[in-house]
């Protein structure tokens, strides 16, 4: 499982709580920093404000030893979950949401009367039981939810990072994800340009209350 340094550095305290839930009830799991080994460790922990966040991440391993065949790696970062997918075939890479979809005990919020449009990502667009987890977790807290017009494998959404060149680490360790499969994509665009896209993307949404998924 990977805290990925994006999540931790914005979300600590989820972060945080992530980490004491997988000790507590999956202490089986490795917990380790990035998918990739020795992927610029001291700018990732550089990132990470809270001090007791930052204290406790930098003393995960830095990536797995080790893969063997029939391993599982769970992610909430997509990128990991393409990168692993391409670099390590014999692992199984799945999301945390299924791992905690599975959870029969997971104490989530009650949410009922909230209508939410449900946007899917672009980058896992063929993850369908990452789909259905997410799904049937929300279905749990109790939402009332919206299709947004594009959807599972059909989804062309990942905020406004699909307006922009994209880190040159995502096609190099993922290439059918990010190259072969992304013709027309992660072109150049304004920051004004970004901002007009996201606006009519969002316009064509069912609400305006939206829930994503990714990092």
């Amino acid at each position: 499982m990977w805290q990925v340094a994006f999540i931790t550095a914005r979300f600590p305290q989820v972060s945080a709580r992530i980490l004491s839930f997988l000790a507590e009830k999956h202490p089986e799991i490795e917990q380790v920093r990035c998918c990739i080994p020795r992927w610029k460790p001291q700018e990732n922990t550089d990132r990470i404000n809270d001090q007791e966040v930052r204290a406790t991440w930098a003393a995960l391993p830095q990536s797995a030893a080790q893969w063997s065949a029939g391993d599982c790696a769970y992610s909430l970062c997509h990128n990991c979950t393409n990168i692993i997918a391409e670099q390590h075939l014999e692992v199984k890479a799945l999301s945390l949401w299924e791992l905690i979809d599975a959870e029969r005990d997971f104490p989530l919020p009650d949410c009922s009367g909230l209508t939410v449009t449900l946007q899917d990502c672009w980058r896992t667009r063929s993850e369908r039981k990452e789909q259905d987890a997410v799904r049937s977790i929300l279905s749990k807290c109790g939402f009332t939810v919206l299709k947004a017009p594009f959807n599972h494998g059909h989804t062309n959404f990942c905020g406004s990072t699909l307006y922009r060149p994209q880190p040159l680490k995502n096609p190099r360790f993922a290439p059918k994800h990010y190259k072969e499969q992304a013709q027309g994509l992660f072109e150049p665009h304004t920051p004004e340009q970004q901002v007009q896209l996201m606006r009519d993307y969002c316009a064509t949404l069912p609400c305006n209350l939206v829930i994503c998924y990714c990092h």
